[in-house]
């Protein structure tokens, strides 16, 4: 071989090596949270059907990926309302088995104001944003609230059509704001996870129009299984259909009215963000991302009675009856209000699928904050569920007993 083709053959050699060697640094740089995603890349946009690898990275990344779901920020304040650290929570349990078992990526314990417990994994850290899925439903339902009380909503017995003119002619005629609040319009709707082709996986997908609402316009088809207000059943659908109508009502894009009400002024630490539909408006019943600590804050700013410095942002009398049964599903000792899960002992939650949750216990003075990545929608497959309500359970428990040690009586 002539001495210039070995010197050609040596130059890209070293190029070669070179762009090796850029390439680990690059990958080494970008971080695991986009190492993890790009080793576990999504289908799309369809998240109920990605695999638990999938899941896994991308919970925590969906703000991040514009390319497969765009998003809008929530913009937080200056001012960050504290959480102090309490007195570690003494539990009958063996935490590290339980975080595992559950896959809980975060989990802070706030108790009388202080954080209790907090803990996190599958390497997801404080200052991470994961998202909410359905928990988002009951930040939208408080945003129904505020509206009420700027004004913007009159009732929440006005017909819904009144306020989404998509509706107006569909089976919605009659349907009142106060019966997509409680899930009880009587339009059809399946809600089946599983299913490529149930509701909840095909709104998504509906073919924007010039100037409407694409959920509107895809629960504008739906027919009418029951008559309004006699049976519950559950639809993101409906929660969606409240989104539109804050949206319409105040003429705000929901994340920022999310942001003027609540998160800013509160003192929320991090922002967050709320994905957008095909049509650039939020999907107001699935999927805020935010960290675990601000969480926590929105559950505190409810068990506040959602005030802040000292003003109301909600109605009177509106968390009484947001918060509790509204309407019976058939689960003793359990119902459903205005977008919250409610118990007979007075404590509720925000619940979404794959492990998110907010559970307030107001007799405690009591907020739960976790997010998971559950191996089904609905932690029914390997027993997520009924382990995470055991654990509510035993943190109540452990609060009582430090109440009798004391000598003193719950409030």
């Amino acid at each position: 071989m002539g001495a210039w083709k070995v010197g050609i053959v040596r130059r890209l050699g070293i190029g070669i090596a070179v762009l090796g060697v850029a390439g680990a640094i690059g990958w080494g740089l970008i971080g695991p949270d986009w190492r993890a995603f790009l080793g576990h890349q999504p289908y799309g946009r369809d998240i109920l059907f990605w695999n638990l690898d999938q899941r896994d990275a991308g919970f925590r990344m969906l703000d991040r990926v514009p390319f497969i779901i765009k998003s809008r920020p929530v913009a937080a304040g200056d001012e960050v309302h504290p959480l102090p650290e309490g007195v570690p929570l003494d539990l009958d349990m063996d935490m590290d088995a339980y975080l595992a078992a559950n896959r809980t990526a975060g989990l802070v314990v706030v108790h009388d104001g202080a954080v209790r417990l907090e803990r996190y994994g599958l390497d997801f850290k404080q200052d991470g944003r994961w998202t909410s899925f359905s928990v988002a439903k009951s930040l939208t339902s408080t945003l129904v609230g505020a509206a009420i009380a700027d004004g913007a909503i009159k009732s929440i017995d006005d017909p819904v059509a009144d306020y989404i003119g998509e509706l107006r002619g569909s089976a919605y005629d009659g349907v009142t704001v106060a019966q997509l609040l409680t899930m009880t319009s009587g339009i059809a709707w399946n809600e089946d996870y599983d299913d490529p082709t149930s509701d909840v996986a095909l709104f998504d997908t509906q073919v924007v129009e010039s100037g409407k609402s694409a959920v509107a316009t895809y629960m504008a088809t739906l027919p009418r299984a029951h008559p309004p207000g006699q049976v519950w059943n559950y639809s993101t659908g409906e929660t969606n259909l409240i989104g539109v109508l804050v949206s319409r009502a105040t003429g705000k894009q929901l994340a920022d009215y999310l942001s003027e009400k609540v998160w800013q002024p509160y003192g929320m630490q991090q922002d967050a963000s709320w994905l957008l539909g095909t049509d650039g408006n939020e999907i107001s019943g699935c999927c805020i991302q935010a960290s675990v600590r601000d969480f926590a804050r929105f559950g505190q700013f409810i068990l506040d009675g959602g005030m802040v410095g000292g003003a109301p942002v909600l109605p009177d009398g509106w968390l009484a009856d947001a918060t509790r049964k509204q309407v019976d599903y058939g689960a003793p000792g359990e119902g459903y209000g205005y977008q919250w899960w409610t118990w007979d002992d007075g404590s509720f939650q925000a619940d979404g699928i794959f492990g998110q949750g907010i559970f307030i216990d107001p007799a405690r003075k009591l907020v739960i904050a976790s997010n998971s990545s559950w191996t089904s929608a609905l932690g029914d497959k390997d027993g997520e569920f009924d382990a995470r309500r055991d654990f509510y359970k035993t943190v109540q428990r452990a609060i009582d007993a430090e109440i009798v040690a004391a000598g003193g009586a719950q409030d």
